[in-house]
Formats: C-alpha cells, structure tokens, sequence
C-alpha cells in the first residue's frame, strides 16, 4: 500500500547528508511549524532536487509519510534567494535567521506568523546593501523571538511595571529576568547595563516592517549590540548560544 502524501509549501533552513547522495532538510512549513524530510539522490551530480532544495529558498514539496522522516517525492522551486548564497554578508545573516528559527521552530505547532516574518526577512537581506545586514539580521531574530513568545521587555521594569528610565546613558538590564529593570528592583536582580541607544534601536526594529527598517539610517554599531543582546537573549532563554550570530561578530565582516 502507498504511502499517504501530502503537499508543503515550506523554507529550507537546514541541509544534512546521509548516507552517500541523500539529504535531511530540516524546513519551516507555511503554518510555521518545523518539517524534517530526506530528499533521497539530493546529492547526486544530475539530481533534479540539487538546484530546488538550496539553503533559503522558498519550494513547493509533495512529500510522502515515512516511519521516522517523511520523504521529498517532488519539489518545485518557488522563490530561490540567490543573492543570499553569492555574497558571505548576506549568508552570515542568513543563516542566523535560519539558525534561530530551527531552534524556536516545532514539528506539528503552527506559527503562521514566523513562516512570514522569516521570508520577509530573507528577502529583505537578499535585496539590501551589505551595511544593512547586521540590522535586519537583529531585526529578524528580535520578531522571531518576539513570535516565540520569548519577547524582551524594553519598555517597562519586568519586576514591577515601572517605565525605563535611563540614567547616564544606559539602562539596566536583565536577560535572565526578562528585560529592563527600575532602579527600585535592581537591588533585587542581576542585572548588566544596555546602552539606552541599543534599547531604543531595538524597541524601533521590532516596531517596523522591513521595508521600513531598509530606510533607516542605522549607524553600523547599532546592529552589532543588537546581535550581542540577541545572543545573549538566546542563551538566557534557548540555553544555547547561536553558533550562526557568533560568526557574524567574530569573522571580521562587520
């Protein structure tokens, strides 16, 4: 008896070999939920999935069940991003969005929202300059935790409710705890301090469409605190620390 099919429309965020000429796509479905299949003779020199199954693209799949992994039956490309994959800024901020949505990502819970955000996101970075990268990557992982339900709280003390208040420039903050914090409940709390600026571009980008953000005049620095709030962000609520953003503030391209 055959296997029951069924079709998606769904972004390849991750590739894995297996065996001598397969591959395991981990994708994120339309409905926002994370799909792993195996493309089987993906790697094959005259495979037609080598060219519809890249990294960032947006496919067309029919897939049949399978016992562990579905598997890939057809796949027609949709949108293929190749900007994303030609030049390494874009493909360092690429792959942090893809990284960061994997990891907040799950199989058969639907989040419609993250799908669109994310496509957005990649097609912002495949058309912008490659000063604009670090920006809409921090615009990009802030929405997505933000979706997650993992948003930070940068307007208000997550102990009390209180409104920032900035002091000297900076404010303090708590990636354990949530957000900002008031002078009042610092005591209370570990905290760091933020550059207010950081917390004022990141209350703005989450505010924003890309579109917008595209517009804005972001000084270079900006971007690069807003991927070390992100990181941090992630390890104070993932537990991980994103291998992806890490090599955008280390490889010397920003």
């Amino acid at each position: 008896m055959a296997a029951p099919t069924y079709r998606a429309r769904a972004l390849v965020l991750r590739k894995t070999k297996l065996g001598e000429s397969d591959l395991i796509l981990t994708l994120l479905a339309e409905d926002g939920s994370q799909l792993r299949a195996v493309a089987k003779g993906a790697r094959k020199p005259r495979s037609s999935f080598a060219s519809r199954l890249e990294l960032y693209s947006e496919v067309d799949l029919l897939c049949a069940r399978g016992r562990s992994l579905d598997i890939v039956k057809e796949a027609r490309l949709a949108k293929a991003r190749d900007a994303l994959r030609t030049s390494v800024e874009r493909a360092a901020g690429a792959a942090c969005a893809s990284e960061l949505v994997e990891r907040v990502s799950l199989e058969h819970v639907c989040a419609p929202r993250l799908f669109a955000a994310t496509g957005v996101a990649l097609d912002s970075l495949a058309r912008a300059g490659v000063a604009q990268v670090p920006v809409i990557t921090a615009a990009h992982l802030l929405k997505a935790f933000s979706l997650a339900g993992l948003r930070p709280s940068l307007e208000a003390c997550v102990a009390c409710g209180s409104p920032a208040e900035p002091a000297a420039g900076q404010v303090r903050f708590s990636a354990p705890d949530g957000g900002v914090v008031c002078a009042r409940c610092a005591s209370r709390v570990q905290t760091t301090l933020l550059p207010e600026q950081t917390r004022a571009w990141a209350c703005a980008l989450i505010a924003s469409t890309f579109a917008q953000i595209e517009q804005m005049d972001a000084p270079a620095q900006a971007g690069v605190d807003l991927l070390q709030l992100c990181q941090a962000w992630a390890a104070a609520h993932l537990g991980v620390r994103l291998k992806s953003v890490q090599f955008l503030l280390t490889c010397g391209l920003l």
